[in-house]
Protein backbone atom coordinates (compact mmCIF):
# COMPACT_ATOMS: atom_id res chain seq x y z
CA UNK A 1 0.00 0.00 0.00
CA UNK A 2 1.08 3.47 -1.05
CA UNK A 3 2.11 5.75 1.68
CA UNK A 4 1.63 9.63 1.42
CA UNK A 5 2.46 12.13 3.88
CA UNK A 6 -1.14 14.44 4.83
CA UNK A 7 -0.32 17.90 5.94
CA UNK A 8 3.51 17.96 5.16
CA UNK A 9 5.57 20.46 6.51
CA UNK A 10 2.52 20.73 9.79
CA UNK A 11 4.13 17.92 11.43
CA UNK A 12 1.07 15.64 11.14
CA UNK A 13 1.75 12.12 11.14
CA UNK A 14 2.01 10.00 8.38
CA UNK A 15 -1.25 8.54 6.97
CA UNK A 16 -1.87 5.06 4.96
CA UNK A 17 -4.04 5.93 1.79
CA UNK A 18 -5.15 4.78 -1.46
CA UNK A 19 -3.11 5.34 -4.36
CA UNK A 20 -5.12 7.80 -6.29
CA UNK A 21 -2.64 8.23 -9.82
CA UNK A 22 -5.15 7.72 -12.44
CA UNK A 23 -1.76 6.83 -14.70
CA UNK A 24 -1.07 4.04 -11.95
CA UNK A 25 -4.65 2.55 -12.50
CA UNK A 26 -4.75 2.84 -16.02
CA UNK A 27 -1.21 0.96 -16.85
CA UNK A 28 -2.43 -1.56 -14.63
CA UNK A 29 -5.86 -2.05 -16.20
CA UNK A 30 -3.95 -2.24 -19.73
CA UNK A 31 -1.73 -4.95 -18.74
CA UNK A 32 -4.68 -6.81 -17.00
CA UNK A 33 -6.85 -6.24 -20.70
CA UNK A 34 -3.55 -7.65 -22.03
CA UNK A 35 -3.25 -10.42 -19.77
CA UNK A 36 -7.06 -11.47 -20.57
CA UNK A 37 -7.83 -11.23 -16.54
CA UNK A 38 -11.39 -10.06 -16.92
CA UNK A 39 -12.75 -14.04 -17.63
CA UNK A 40 -14.44 -15.36 -20.67
CA UNK A 41 -17.82 -13.27 -20.20
CA UNK A 42 -15.84 -10.26 -21.31
CA UNK A 43 -17.06 -8.03 -18.42
CA UNK A 44 -14.86 -6.24 -15.95
CA UNK A 45 -15.34 -5.96 -12.03
CA UNK A 46 -17.05 -3.37 -10.71
CA UNK A 47 -15.06 0.08 -10.28
CA UNK A 48 -15.56 -1.11 -6.52
CA UNK A 49 -13.36 -4.57 -6.88
CA UNK A 50 -11.47 -2.63 -9.78
CA UNK A 51 -10.23 -0.14 -6.64
CA UNK A 52 -9.51 -2.96 -3.94
CA UNK A 53 -7.71 -4.94 -6.24
CA UNK A 54 -5.55 -2.23 -7.81
CA UNK A 55 -5.27 -0.41 -4.08
CA UNK A 56 -6.32 3.05 -6.05
CA UNK A 57 -9.04 5.25 -5.43
CA UNK A 58 -12.45 4.55 -7.16
CA UNK A 59 -11.92 8.23 -8.56
CA UNK A 60 -8.82 6.88 -10.50
CA UNK A 61 -10.06 3.72 -11.53
CA UNK A 62 -13.31 5.86 -12.65
CA UNK A 63 -10.86 8.41 -14.74
CA UNK A 64 -8.48 5.40 -16.08
CA UNK A 65 -11.78 3.51 -17.56
CA UNK A 66 -13.01 6.57 -19.51
CA UNK A 67 -9.87 6.99 -20.94
CA UNK A 68 -9.25 2.74 -22.17
CA UNK A 69 -13.58 3.55 -23.30
CA UNK A 70 -12.16 7.12 -25.43
CA UNK A 71 -9.95 4.50 -27.00
CA UNK A 72 -12.57 2.04 -27.29
CA UNK A 73 -10.65 -0.82 -25.39
CA UNK A 74 -13.92 -0.97 -22.94
CA UNK A 75 -17.82 -0.21 -23.07
CA UNK A 76 -19.73 1.00 -20.37
CA UNK A 77 -23.89 0.46 -20.40
CA UNK A 78 -25.95 2.15 -17.53
CA UNK A 79 -26.69 -0.64 -15.00
CA UNK A 80 -25.18 -3.57 -16.55
CA UNK A 81 -21.61 -3.03 -16.10
CA UNK A 82 -18.32 -2.42 -17.84
CA UNK A 83 -17.38 -4.71 -21.00
CA UNK A 84 -14.20 -5.48 -23.09
CA UNK A 85 -14.54 -4.16 -26.62
CA UNK A 86 -15.82 -1.50 -28.64
CA UNK A 87 -19.27 -0.32 -28.28
CA UNK A 88 -21.69 -2.66 -29.95
CA UNK A 89 -23.70 -0.56 -32.62
CA UNK A 90 -26.67 0.00 -30.83
CA UNK A 91 -28.65 0.57 -34.69
CA UNK A 92 -27.66 -3.33 -35.13
CA UNK A 93 -29.69 -4.31 -32.13
CA UNK A 94 -32.46 -2.16 -32.90
CA UNK A 95 -32.65 -3.40 -35.83
CA UNK A 96 -32.32 -7.10 -35.08
CA UNK A 97 -35.43 -6.50 -32.22
CA UNK A 98 -37.26 -4.31 -35.27
CA UNK A 99 -37.09 -7.64 -37.69
CA UNK A 100 -37.91 -9.91 -34.84
CA UNK A 101 -41.69 -8.10 -33.79
CA UNK A 102 -42.41 -7.92 -37.58
CA UNK A 103 -43.71 -11.06 -39.79
CA UNK A 104 -43.42 -11.70 -43.59
CA UNK A 105 -46.32 -9.43 -44.56
CA UNK A 106 -45.50 -6.10 -43.32
CA UNK A 107 -41.81 -6.57 -44.60
CA UNK A 108 -43.28 -7.50 -47.86
CA UNK A 109 -45.17 -4.03 -47.61
CA UNK A 110 -42.26 -2.20 -46.99
CA UNK A 111 -40.63 -3.46 -50.03
CA UNK A 112 -42.97 -2.95 -52.40
CA UNK A 113 -42.47 1.00 -51.21
CA UNK A 114 -39.21 0.83 -51.29
CA UNK A 115 -37.30 -2.08 -54.33
CA UNK A 116 -39.66 -0.34 -57.24
CA UNK A 117 -37.92 2.90 -56.48
CA UNK A 118 -34.70 1.74 -55.83
CA UNK A 119 -34.92 -0.04 -59.65
CA UNK A 120 -35.80 3.42 -61.20
CA UNK A 121 -32.68 4.84 -59.65
CA UNK A 122 -30.32 2.00 -60.82
CA UNK A 123 -31.70 2.00 -64.34
CA UNK A 124 -30.19 5.96 -64.15
CA UNK A 125 -27.48 5.27 -62.38
CA UNK A 126 -25.65 1.51 -63.18
CA UNK A 127 -22.61 0.98 -64.14
CA UNK A 128 -21.86 -1.33 -66.93
CA UNK A 129 -19.67 -3.23 -64.59
CA UNK A 130 -22.92 -3.62 -62.23
CA UNK A 131 -25.57 -4.57 -64.64
CA UNK A 132 -22.95 -7.24 -65.46
CA UNK A 133 -22.42 -8.17 -62.04
CA UNK A 134 -26.70 -8.24 -61.54
CA UNK A 135 -26.52 -10.77 -64.70
CA UNK A 136 -24.26 -12.46 -63.12
CA UNK A 137 -25.88 -13.13 -59.45
CA UNK A 138 -28.70 -13.96 -61.56
CA UNK A 139 -27.52 -16.65 -63.35
CA UNK A 140 -25.80 -17.86 -59.56
CA UNK A 141 -29.56 -18.29 -58.21
CA UNK A 142 -30.34 -20.47 -60.61
CA UNK A 143 -27.43 -22.44 -60.18
CA UNK A 144 -28.02 -22.91 -56.36
CA UNK A 145 -29.75 -26.25 -55.31
CA UNK A 146 -30.50 -25.32 -51.74
CA UNK A 147 -32.85 -23.05 -50.02
CA UNK A 148 -29.72 -21.10 -47.67
CA UNK A 149 -27.66 -20.75 -51.22
CA UNK A 150 -30.98 -18.95 -53.09
CA UNK A 151 -31.79 -17.09 -50.37
CA UNK A 152 -27.99 -15.79 -50.73
CA UNK A 153 -27.73 -15.19 -54.47
CA UNK A 154 -31.27 -13.82 -54.21
CA UNK A 155 -30.21 -11.38 -51.22
CA UNK A 156 -27.08 -10.67 -53.29
CA UNK A 157 -28.68 -9.88 -56.71
CA UNK A 158 -31.58 -7.48 -54.70
CA UNK A 159 -28.69 -5.71 -52.75
CA UNK A 160 -26.59 -5.16 -55.93
CA UNK A 161 -29.92 -3.50 -57.60
CA UNK A 162 -30.06 -0.74 -54.02
CA UNK A 163 -26.63 -0.30 -54.50
CA UNK A 164 -26.38 0.88 -58.12
CA UNK A 165 -29.52 3.04 -57.00
CA UNK A 166 -26.66 5.23 -55.93
CA UNK A 167 -28.38 6.59 -52.78
CA UNK A 168 -26.45 5.51 -49.27
CA UNK A 169 -29.17 6.08 -47.29
CA UNK A 170 -31.80 3.96 -49.23
CA UNK A 171 -29.56 1.20 -48.96
CA UNK A 172 -29.09 1.67 -45.03
CA UNK A 173 -33.04 1.25 -45.19
CA UNK A 174 -32.94 -1.91 -47.59
CA UNK A 175 -30.06 -3.92 -46.03
CA UNK A 176 -32.51 -3.46 -42.39
CA UNK A 177 -34.84 -5.32 -44.68
CA UNK A 178 -32.59 -7.39 -46.01
CA UNK A 179 -31.49 -8.60 -42.02
CA UNK A 180 -34.96 -10.96 -42.08
CA UNK A 181 -33.23 -12.85 -44.53
CA UNK A 182 -30.94 -14.25 -41.51
CA UNK A 183 -34.05 -15.57 -39.80
CA UNK A 184 -34.59 -19.25 -40.69
CA UNK A 185 -38.26 -19.10 -40.82
CA UNK A 186 -37.99 -16.79 -43.38
CA UNK A 187 -35.66 -19.11 -45.21
CA UNK A 188 -38.73 -21.97 -45.05
CA UNK A 189 -41.62 -19.96 -45.73
CA UNK A 190 -39.75 -18.93 -48.75
CA UNK A 191 -38.79 -22.25 -50.08
CA UNK A 192 -42.59 -23.54 -49.82
CA UNK A 193 -43.75 -20.10 -51.40
CA UNK A 194 -41.17 -20.92 -54.61
CA UNK A 195 -43.16 -24.77 -54.60
CA UNK A 196 -46.13 -23.11 -54.91
CA UNK A 197 -46.74 -23.36 -58.91
CA UNK A 198 -43.10 -23.60 -59.02
CA UNK A 199 -42.16 -19.78 -59.70
CA UNK A 200 -38.61 -20.61 -59.84
CA UNK A 201 -38.50 -20.19 -63.86
CA UNK A 202 -40.58 -17.41 -63.13
CA UNK A 203 -38.69 -15.36 -60.36
CA UNK A 204 -35.55 -16.22 -63.25
CA UNK A 205 -37.55 -14.31 -65.93
CA UNK A 206 -38.78 -11.54 -64.04
CA UNK A 207 -35.49 -11.34 -62.67
CA UNK A 208 -33.94 -10.89 -66.27
CA UNK A 209 -36.84 -8.52 -66.86
CA UNK A 210 -36.10 -6.24 -64.33
CA UNK A 211 -32.00 -6.21 -65.37
CA UNK A 212 -32.95 -5.65 -68.86
CA UNK A 213 -34.65 -2.56 -68.28
CA UNK A 214 -31.72 -1.40 -65.93
CA UNK A 215 -29.49 -1.88 -68.71
CA UNK A 216 -31.67 -0.24 -71.21
CA UNK A 217 -31.97 2.88 -69.25
CA UNK A 218 -35.52 2.65 -68.46
CA UNK A 219 -36.63 3.97 -64.85
CA UNK A 220 -40.47 3.32 -65.60
CA UNK A 221 -40.26 -0.13 -67.04
CA UNK A 222 -37.18 -1.09 -64.19
CA UNK A 223 -39.26 -0.31 -61.36
CA UNK A 224 -42.34 -1.59 -62.54
CA UNK A 225 -40.90 -5.22 -63.58
CA UNK A 226 -39.80 -4.70 -60.18
CA UNK A 227 -43.09 -4.16 -58.65
CA UNK A 228 -44.42 -7.35 -60.54
CA UNK A 229 -41.67 -8.87 -58.86
CA UNK A 230 -42.25 -8.40 -55.34
CA UNK A 231 -46.08 -8.62 -55.74
CA UNK A 232 -45.70 -12.43 -56.85
CA UNK A 233 -43.21 -13.03 -54.38
CA UNK A 234 -45.88 -11.38 -51.77
CA UNK A 235 -49.06 -13.55 -53.43
CA UNK A 236 -47.01 -16.51 -53.11
CA UNK A 237 -46.17 -15.85 -49.21
CA UNK A 238 -49.57 -15.68 -48.43
CA UNK A 239 -50.58 -18.39 -49.92
CA UNK A 240 -47.79 -20.50 -48.73
CA UNK A 241 -48.44 -19.45 -45.21
CA UNK A 242 -52.31 -20.33 -45.71
CA UNK A 243 -51.14 -23.86 -46.57
CA UNK A 244 -49.24 -24.14 -43.57
CA UNK A 245 -52.06 -22.56 -41.20
CA UNK A 246 -54.65 -25.01 -42.76
CA UNK A 247 -52.04 -28.09 -42.26
CA UNK A 248 -51.32 -27.30 -38.30
CA UNK A 249 -55.31 -26.86 -38.40
CA UNK A 250 -56.71 -29.68 -40.37
CA UNK A 251 -60.44 -29.26 -38.95
CA UNK A 252 -60.76 -25.50 -39.45
CA UNK A 253 -63.86 -24.41 -41.54
CA UNK A 254 -62.85 -22.91 -45.11
CA UNK A 255 -64.34 -19.40 -44.87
Amino acid sequence: MHQSRIGAGSGTALSTVKHDNANYALDCLREMLASGKFGEDGRLPTERTLSETLGTGRRAVRRALEVLESEGLIWRKQGAGTFIGERPDSLTDHVSDLVAGTDFMEIMEVRLRIEPQLAQLAAMRAKPKEIERMRHLASKILDSDDADSRELWDGALHRQIAQSAGNQLFLSIFDVLNRVRQDEAWQAIRERARNVGNTVNISLAQHHGIIDAIAERDPARAGEAMRQHLLMLQERLIRATSFEHEEANPFSEAS
